[in-house]
């Protein structure tokens, strides 16, 4: 008399099934890493048994866990085996015939507070089986439980109605999974194609992988292991493995974490940086994993998009894994993460940029660009982005970039600002009538060279409670300056400034007595309350469509104490025509020296007016 018993499935089955099927996967080639997954299940299982003395109550303790896979291109067949924790047949039931039924949440449930730290690696046995109908006609289960006393068990299925469940005698400890595959699913049964499958999902599962009797799975997982156990070698090997570059990284950061979510993760940053070599745009190479499983390479979300140089693994077990280790269903979660992973990538360089400034440095080279694009897009993380900025400044040496932390630290007690000054060179900036009541006052200066910084000092506004100010912005006077052999009295310089506001008329936006000027006779400052010179030209150039319209009138600034304006103050009363030829070309120079100057040809053929006429 047959013992084959026929179960349906419960009622809402089919349904699952046709999601799982039709919809949960995006590719039908990951069910091999759900029945890889399931076998690891069972394999770490088993070693948790045989840890915690069980090992002489284990059918066949001699026999190490490992997973096999065997290909029949002939036959259009392939099975997936273990030798892990086999089932029962009652486990059987539950676990295949319930859709999304965990025998291993039970397990767990059954465990010990104390050790479920150590049953971290165990997966869930679940609705990932049911993938394999995506390729298969019939899927056939044979196992036999770790029990001794346990006999060996078939279940058998089409995917539609139900499952047979019978005895099978002389199998071996575990299960083994067979599918008949069908006929637009042949190619799962060649040896290549399951090697290259089991290859990007599957290969840091801990236990041995052999397909076709070669073993696929030979790099380690070497996030899962100490610190202390992985020698340098190992990590170099394991970067140009998972980054595919011939050169060492120029960082690494190895870590673990329990809260607020589990986490082992290995990052590298590469030593240079592709976007700057003029290549494309280039994608996240972090890839995440769920118990060693790869669930998405190139993973979107774990970082925020400035940190998109990070290569490396992000394995994190609290993922929502019971429906699919394909998705992601829990975007709340995945936010956590995001936040979390990011705190620690920034400790870190906030760590190596105390720990040793020199490699930060070349960090910085290649990264700033980085770090200022997270300051103008990421609000969340802008004060800890804001710390690992470097620039260069008017007391460091040339070539050398301070933080803002440490000019906060030298700055005297009668400031109260941190200031910066945006030129085309360090020279340029200590050289230009912007800088000249600083060197008075004897402040320092951030001297910035790329025009994207002042937006982003602009965005941070200010650090340490020390409000960030544009050089020209900067409400400062030079203290008590030297008097000048011919300098105009006060009546002289508001006159002075009274004809020259008419004469250029619309030129300039207004003129007045300077007093933060020392050496220089002019100053061109931006008109507008906020925005400065060099912000206005930037995004002009950036905005195109509008390079056409006329550009905004400078205020002008004039140093009574300067011979050139003593000498337009006295010409202007001799000769008016001459000086207003010289206050056009006075208001160009300074509109050149603030780099207010977009087509130099009027000015040009000005001076060579001005020329002609000293040299008559």
């Amino acid at each position: 008399m047959s013992q084959q018993e026929t179960h349906v499935f419960q009622a809402e089955i089919q349904q699952v099934l046709d999601i799982v099927i039709h919809s949960l996967y995006t590719d039908r080639e990951v069910f091999v890493r759900e029945l890889v997954s399931n076998a690891a299940d069972a394999c770490e299982k088993l070693r948790f048994l045989q840890a915690g003395g069980a090992a002489a109550s284990v059918h066949q303790p001699d026999v190490a866990p490992a997973i096999r896979i065997e290909t029949n291109a002939e036959a259009g067949t392939l099975a997936i085996a273990d030798s892990g924790v086999g089932m029962t047949r009652d486990e059987l039931v539950q676990n295949l015939g319930t859709i999304a039924h965990s025998g291993t949440k039970a397990f767990l449930k059954a465990l010990a507070d104390g050790a479920r730290s150590d049953a971290r690696l165990i997966g869930q046995f679940g609705v990932g089986f049911y993938s394999a109908f995506m390729v298969a006609k019939r899927v056939t289960v044979l196992t036999r439980s770790h029990q001794p006393d346990a006999t060996g068990w078939r279940w058998t299925s089409e995917g539609a109605g139900g499952y047979r469940i019978e005895p099978a005698a002389d199998l071996p400890r575990g299960t083994q999974v067979l599918l008949e595959l069908k006929d637009d699913a042949k190619d799962f049964a060649g040896k290549a194609r399951i090697e290259s499958v089991v290859q990007r999902y599957s290969n840091f599962v801990a236990f041995p992988i052999d397909v076709d009797a070669s073993r696929v799975n030979a790099v380690q997982a070497i996030w899962a292991r100490s610190k202390a156990d992985v020698t340098e070698e190992e990590y170099k090997a394991f970067y140009k493995f998972l980054g595919h570059d011939n050169e060492d990284p120029l960082y690494r950061l190895h870590f673990t974490a329990d809260a607020p979510l589990s986490i082992q993760s290995v990052l590298f940053v590469p030593k240079h940086n592709l976007e700057t070599l003029g290549l494309t745009r280039v994608d996240s190479e972090v890839n995440l994993h769920c118990r060693k499983v790869l669930i998405e390479p190139k993973a979107k979300g774990l970082f925020p998009d400035w940190l998109r140089f990070l290569k490396g693994v992000v394995d994190c077990e609290d993922l929502p894994l019971n429906v699919s280790r394909e998705r992601m269903q829990d975007s709340a979660l995945l936010r956590k993460l995001n936040r979390a992973l990011t705190s620690k990538v920034l400790r870190f360089l906030g760590e190596e940029s105390t720990k040793d400034p020199d490699a930060y440095a070349a960090f910085h080279a290649e990264y700033g660009r980085f770090l200022r694009e997270g300051i103008l897009s990421d609000h969340e993380h802008r004060d800890g982005l804001a710390k690992l900025l470097r620039f260069e400044s008017s007391t460091q040496e040339p070539g050398k970039s301070t933080s803002l932390a440490a000019y906060v630290s030298r700055m005297p007690a009668e400031q109260k600002e941190i200031y910066f000054l945006q030129a085309p060179s360090r020279d340029a900036a200590l050289s230009s009538p912007q800088h000249e009541v600083f060197a008075a006052r004897n402040f320092e200066v951030l001297v910035l060279k790329d025009p994207a910084d002042e937006f982003v000092l602009d965005r941070i506004g200010e650090f340490e409670g020390k409000r960030i100010v544009a050089a020209e912005k900067a409400e400062l006077e030079v203290p008590e300056p030297a008097a000048a052999e011919g300098q105009l009295t006060p009546e002289q310089a508001t006159g002075l400034a009274e004809w020259l506001k008419a004469t250029l008329a619309d030129a300039v936006a207004e003129v007045r007595v300077s007093k933060r000027l020392a050496a220089s006779p002019v100053i061109a400052v931006d008109s507008d309350g906020f925005m400065t010179a060099t912000m206005r030209c930037t995004l002009k150039a950036m905005n195109r469509d509008q390079k056409d319209q006329p550009a905004s009138s400078p205020d002008l600034e004039i140093n009574p104490r300067h011979p050139l304006v003593s000498r337009l103050e006295g010409m202007r009363h001799k000769d008016p025509d001459l000086a207003a030829q010289a206050a056009a070309q006075i208001l160009d120079n300074a509109r050149m020296a603030a780099g207010l100057v977009e087509d130099p040809r009027p000015m040009i053929q000005r001076m060579n007016q001005l020329l002609e006429r000293v040299l008559a």
